[in-house]
């Protein structure tokens, strides 16, 4: 395929949208630079080394492997050409701060018998919801993730509104678990993906039960090297197609037309492209890049947007093992409303909070030295937080304090290596507005053709790709708007789609 060829592409930013996209324009035929601010790809799946340790800094669940499978089998590959990937068991082990404790494994019986023993029909429940779920999943996929659907003609059209009947779509998600499951630990893990999805249950669509499916069914699997060995296989993958990658070089202007664009970064270079595709945070392109003649949402539209949680994490490389805690832990109160209360409602550092442990080392034995363990610890919070050093070390004391108390794995006096990072840090790192770790939630009212276009109507030629676009939130769907992004451009320039069925 050499339909783009002879045009020039810019992607300004290397996260998984930006790499995604640099891949199918290249297929394409297009001559593709991805420019990045930070040192190393990746973007939010940044990689930090110290002192023999190996962190993913950001996302660390490699869930619906069928979307990395379609990427790389695109370009006639597949993702173990790559990586190496092994199915975790269990899939994640979940403490209650009441001193229950559950894994959820990839046995569906198991899994059943736990349900059965909280609740009586609890596991034939589990069974139905998971039908629905996994229906949800190839429907919503095929119809409605990798079919850009942008605007309300196209959701009219007969055939769609056909296949959009077998979804569960309006309603929360509470409303919709509530009636498979009345104990209220049932209901928190059907829910608790929706922290991927930078939601909460009462304000995210019933349509996200498929993630139930990703969850029970699809499995959750590690890949070698962590996220951060899938960000090199999508790098080298991209080299064999011809993008070049230029690091550490911030953009911070984006002037022109497509034919004639001229970007300008802080250091010597400046680029002059016939196509920009933006995969840095949408708002800081529109407000900070863009001349305030060229934006098609103004500061307004960004500040009444709902978003995804922030991040208080802390990365840290201990001595020994820490044996009571699985690869993916959680741990959470047996009431969680009031947490979520504190990220959306009434934004605060939460007194009782629901987190999530990663623990590679369980693992992968090259992420520590020997005789050590790699984990961090996640604490959605509310964005634009003040996070003064303060108030972090506090904070730091009080996660110390619970993850002892709830897990039985004391840490304080263990710890050879520790670095915290939140909202400020989200914000200088990633121009993340309000220092959102993930950018817009999935409330109903940014959710498909609600979240803003992957075409600028405001630029000729200016594109943008990663998780404010469709589908989303999340890894896989990162992906997935790549693609998009790049049959956009492909359409535009009079070609056809280089989408699979």
């Amino acid at each position: 395929m050499n339909g783009l060829s002879g045009t020039s592409v810019l992607v300004v930013g290397g996260g998984f949208g930006g790499l995604s996209t640099a891949c199918y324009l290249a297929d394409a035929g297009a001559d593709v630079t991805v420019v990045e601010k930070n040192d190393g790809l990746g973007g939010r799946a940044s990689v930090l080394e110290r002192d023999g340790f190996r962190f993913d800094m950001g996302p660390s669940w490699y869930l619906m492997p069928d979307v990395f499978e379609r990427f790389f089998g695109h370009f006639d590959r597949t993702p173990t050409d790559y990586y190496a990937l092994e199915h975790l068991d269990p899939h994640y082990r979940i403490f209650f701060k009441d001193g229950d404790r559950v894994d959820i494994t990839p046995d569906l019986e198991r899994s059943k018998e736990v349900f059965e023993s909280y609740e009586a029909g609890a596991g034939e429940a589990l069974e139905r919801y998971l039908e629905q779920s996994e229906e949800n999943y190839n429907v919503g996929m095929e119809h409605f993730v990798y079919e850009d659907r942008a605007t309300v003609r196209d959701f009219l059209d007969p055939a769609v509104a056909k296949q959009a009947r077998g979804l569960t779509m309006l309603g929360s998600m509470q409303d919709h678990v509530e009636k498979y499951f009345e104990h209220p630990k049932l209901q928190q893990i059907m829910q608790y993906t929706l922290v991927f999805l930078g939601g909460s249950p009462n304000n995210t669509p019933a349509l996200y039960n498929l993630m139930s499916h990703v969850d029970f069914n699809l499995g959750v699997w590690y890949p070698e090297n962590g996220l951060g060995g899938v960000v090199d296989g999508m790098a080298s993958l991209g080299e064999e197609l011809g993008v070049e990658y230029v690091t550490g070089t911030p953009v911070t202007e984006i002037m022109g037309r497509r034919g004639g664009f001229k970007v300008t970064t802080a250091g010597s270079e400046t680029f002059f492209p016939d196509v920009v595709v933006s995969d840095a945070d949408y708002a800081h392109t529109e407000l900070e890049l863009l001349d305030e003649g060229k934006r098609h949402y103004d500061a307004d539209y960004w500040e009444s947007r709902t978003y995804a949680p922030s991040a208080f994490l802390m990365y840290m490389g201990v001595e020994g093992d820490v044996e009571e805690l699985a690869h993916h832990t959680l741990v959470l109160p047996t009431d969680w409303e009031q947490h979520f209360d504190e990220i959306f409602e009434n934004p605060a550092w939460p007194d009782n909070p629901a987190y999530y442990l990663c623990v590679p080392s369980e693992t992968d034995d090259s992420v520590a030295p020997e005789g050590h363990s790699n984990l961090f610890v996640l604490v959605p919070i509310a964005p634009g937080l003040d996070d003064t050093e303060e108030t972090r070390e506090q904070y730091r004391e009080l996660v110390l304090d619970d993850i002892a108390e709830h897990t039985g794995t004391d840490l304080r006096d263990r710890m050879v290596v520790e670095e915290t990072f939140t909202v400020s840090d989200f914000a200088e790192r990633y121009n993340a507005y309000e220092g959102s770790a993930l950018g817009l939630a999935h409330t109903l009212k940014q959710t498909a053709l609600f979240r803003p276009s992957r075409r600028s109507e405001s630029v000729d030629g200016l594109y943008y790709t990663g998780g404010y676009t469709t589908p989303g939130i999340g890894v896989p769907m990162c992906l997935i708007s790549g693609e998009l992004t790049a049959d956009a451009v492909r359409e535009d320039a009079g070609l056809e789609h280089a989408h699979q069925g």
